[in-house]
């Protein structure tokens, strides 16, 4: 019985457990782009954009934009 039980729990927390790194993780990325306007043309460019400098502003300040509000959570 503990040999089916075990592995469920482990495969569980396994799974929690490496949602939220990857939350956090992935909310210090966009941290770091909205401060360094060299990682988000990088970015862009990977994805397939090419933004000029007002482009990139306006970019950054969207972004900015989006952490001020109460609670600091999308709609």
């Amino acid at each position: 019985m503990w040999t089916v039980i075990i592995p469920i729990i482990t495969l569980i927390v396994g799974a929690v457990g490496g949602f939220f790194v990857g939350v956090f993780y992935l909310r210090k990325q966009l941290e770091k782009m909205q401060n360094d306007p060299d990682m988000l043309k990088k970015m862009a460019k990977q994805m397939g954009y090419n933004m000029n400098n007002q482009q990139l502003q306006k970019a950054q300040q969207m972004m900015k934009n989006q952490n001020q509000r109460p609670g600091g959570k999308r709609r």
